[in-house]
């Protein structure tokens, strides 16, 4: 009896390539600025800073870890709140760049 013979197909890796929109340099206003640099940076970079930022000075909530505690610097950027989930702090930020 003939076996059959099994041919694998091996896949070529893929890069991804980064999108466009979140590469492009956008420079932060006054406020955000002091978290995370004057100089144009893309989005990726701004949320990277501003997240190293709120871990380095312990400022997630104990008990509720998605929420961040603002401090004397961020509550401009979270238009003076005390407190914002991760997820409306993005679009908070998204007011304090321009393209």
């Amino acid at each position: 009896m003939a076996k059959k013979t099994e041919k694998k197909t091996v896949k070529k890796a893929t890069t991804r390539k980064p999108n466009a929109a979140f590469m492009k340099p956008l420079q932060p206003d006054d406020a955000l600025a002091q978290v995370v640099g004057s100089k144009p940076l893309p989005r990726t970079e701004i949320t990277k800073k501003l997240w190293a930022y709120i871990k380095k000075n312990k400022l997630q909530n104990e008990k509720n870890r998605r929420n961040i505690d603002a401090d004397d610097v961020l509550r401009p950027i979270f238009n003076g709140k005390k407190q914002v989930s991760m997820f409306e702090m993005t679009k908070l930020v998204a007011q304090h760049v321009s393209k």
